[in-house]
């Protein structure tokens, strides 16, 4: 198994080491892509509450991390 690169961050005087797929963030075409369903699709499960959880920019566009979103697969593995 392939280990990835940490790196470390600051934030409010304390030294965090956080892994950057763990912070990584998507996009809703990214996910959409991914997943291989229409960007339609994806906002009906967002309004049903069936959608990875979202971020809201300032400027209104969403994004996903990635760990929300491989822990919202998981949680579909262990549903079906």
């Amino acid at each position: 198994m392939d280990r990835l690169p940490l790196r470390t961050a600051w934030g409010r005087g304390a030294m965090a080491v956080t892994s950057p797929r763990t912070t990584q963030k998507l996009t809703v075409d990214e996910v959409c892509a991914e997943l291989q369903v229409a960007r339609s699709t994806f906002y009906d499960w967002r309004q049903k509450g069936r959608a990875p959880r979202c971020i809201r920019l300032p400027n209104g566009a969403l994004r996903i991390r990635r760990s929300d979103f491989e822990n919202w697969l998981t949680d579909c593995e262990a549903h079906s």
